[in-house]
């Protein structure tokens, strides 16, 4: 098991409010899969360097999770399926 740092950008459309009940959703398979969360930083709305599908602003998350490396990668893949996702940025630490 290692530790991966996860960056994600969430749409602007997604309401503030609902963030962590999303989040809890997406990242589903990491607790399923024997892997844990160890924290989550939601940073709220923030403006993009650069537009991204027509947005100008994003709401970004940190989190920070101990997997293994095929969980790692099936979080990152089912993370860029999503519609609501914009960017997602996996590092391992």
């Amino acid at each position: 098991m290692r530790k991966y740092e996860l960056m994600v950008i969430l749409s602007p459309e997604v309401d503030e409010r609902n963030v962590a009940a999303t989040l809890k959703k997406l990242f589903a398979v990491v607790p399923s899969q024997g892997g844990t969360i160890d924290s989550e930083d939601i940073w709220g709305k923030r403006r993009l360097a650069y537009p991204i599908l027509k947005f100008n602003e994003g709401i970004y998350v940190v989190a920070k999770l101990t997997a293994t490396s095929e969980l790692a990668q099936e979080l990152d893949r089912q993370l860029s399926l999503n519609e609501s996702v914009l960017r997602t940025k996996l590092l391992r630490l």
